[in-house]
C-alpha cells in the first residue's frame, strides 16, 4: 500500500474509533496517544488526522476515494469493523457507521456482513470455557504460572498472524485469562469488571487493537482475511513482544490482585502492571522461537473456535 492509502485506512480506522458517542473518554485520550505512539514510523500526521477526524473535517467519500484497490478497500473495512468491536458488540451507532463505510466503499453486502458477523462472534465469546473444555475453577501457583505464560505465547503467535481479524482476539483472550484467574481465587467476574480491571491496568481495548493493527498497517505487513495485501510471517517477528508481554504482565497483576482480596488501589495497580511489563518485555525474546512455532499452525479461520474455547 502507498502512503495515500495507509492514510485512508488509518483516517477509516479513528472514525470508527469515534463512531459511538458514549465511548469513555479515557478511551478516547487513549486513541490520541497511539496516534502519538505510532507517528514516529510514519511520515504521515497522525495528529492532525486525529483533529480532522474529531473536527469532521475528514469525511468517508473522501477516504474511499483514496483506496484504489478492491484490497486495500476490503482492508479498511475489516479493520473498522475490528475497531468497533475491540471493546464488545457494536452499539447502534457503530452499526450505523459501518453500513455507511459499505455503500461507500462499495463492498458486497454479504460479503460485509460475514466477516463483521465473525468478529462479532470473537468478540462476544463467553468468558467461561466452553462446556467440552475441562477446566479447574482452582490452580496452584505452578498451574497459573502456565497458564499465563502459554496466554502470552499464544497472543504473542497470534500477534504475527498477517490478517486484519487475528489481533481481534488477543483482547478477549486476555479477558477469558483474567476470568480464570479470578475464578481461582472464589471471584466470579463479569465481562464489564473484566474491562474496568484492564483498563484500570492501563490496557485499552479499542487504543490496544488500533496500536497493533496500526504498527502492521504502517510496515506493510497486514492484509484483509481474503488475502491480497501479503506480510510474510518471518517478517513480523519483532511486531509480538507487545501482545506477549501486556498478557503475561496482566496475568501476573491478575494474581496478585484477586489473591490479595483486590485490595489494590488503581495508582498501585497501574504501577504494578507497568513494573511487570517491564520484566515480560525482558522474557519476550527467550519465547519468541515457541510464538513463531505456534503462529505456523494458526489461520484466520481458526480465531474464533479458538477464542470460545480458551
Amino acid at each position: 500500500m502507498n502512503e495515500q492509502e495507509r492514510k485512508a485506512v488509518l483516517t477509516v480506522c479513528l472514525m470508527a474509533a469515534f463512531a459511538d458517542g458514549s465511548k469513555h473518554e479515557r478511551e478516547r485520550a487513549e486513541v490520541k496517544n497511539i496516534a502519538e505512539t505510532l507517528a514516529g514510523e510514519t511520515s504521515i500526521n497522525l495528529s492532525a488526522l486525529v483533529q480532522d477526524v474529531l473536527l469532521k473535517r475528514a469525511s468517508l467519500p473522501q477516504a474511499a476515494a483514496m483506496l484504489v484497490t478492491p484490497e486495500s478497500r476490503q482492508l479498511a473495512f475489516e479493520m473498522a469493523v475490528c475497531v468497533c468491536d475491540a471493546d464488545g458488540a457494536q452499539s447502534p451507532a457503530e452499526r450505523e457507521f459501518l453500513e455507511s463505510l459499505r455503500v461507500a466503499l462499495g463492498l458486497d453486502a454479504a460479503q460485509a456482513g460475514s466477516f463483521s458477523a465473525q468478529a462479532e462472534s470473537i468478540a462476544g465469546a463467553p468468558l467461561a470455557p466452553a462446556a467440552t473444555v475441562s477446566a479447574a475453577s482452582t490452580m496452584t501457583r505452578e498451574e497459573m504460572d502456565k497458564a499465563i505464560l502459554n496466554a502470552a505465547i499464544l497472543n504473542g503467535a497470534i500477534e504475527l498472524l498477517p490478517e486484519s481479524l487475528s489481533t481481534m482476539a488477543i483482547i478477549p483472550l486476555q479477558m477469558k485469562l483474567v476470568y480464570r484467574i479470578g475464578k481461582s481465587y472464589g471471584y466470579e467476574l463479569d465481562r464489564g469488571h473484566i474491562k474496568d480491571f484492564l483498563a484500570t491496568a492501563g490496557v485499552g481495548l479499542t487504543s490496544q487493537y488500533l496500536e497493533q493493527a496500526g504498527r502492521k498497517l504502517l510496515g506493510g505487513l497486514l492484509r484483509s482475511v481474503g488475502g491480497g495485501l501479503l506480510g510474510g510471517l518471518g517478517k513480523q517477528a519483532v511486531s509480538s513482544g507487545m501482545s506477549f508481554a501486556s498478557t503475561y504482565a496482566l496475568g501476573h497483576v491478575a494474581r496478585h490482585y484477586y489473591a490479595g482480596g483486590r485490595t489494590l488501589n488503581t495508582q498501585m495497580l497501574r504501577e504494578a502492571f507497568n513494573d511487570m511489563l517491564g520484566e515480560a518485555k525482558n522474557l519476550q525474546g527467550r519465547y519468541l522461537p515457541e510464538m513463531q512455532a505456534q503462529a505456523r499452525t494458526l489461520d484466520a479461520g481458526r480465531l474464533v473456535s479458538l477464542v470460545r474455547q480458551g
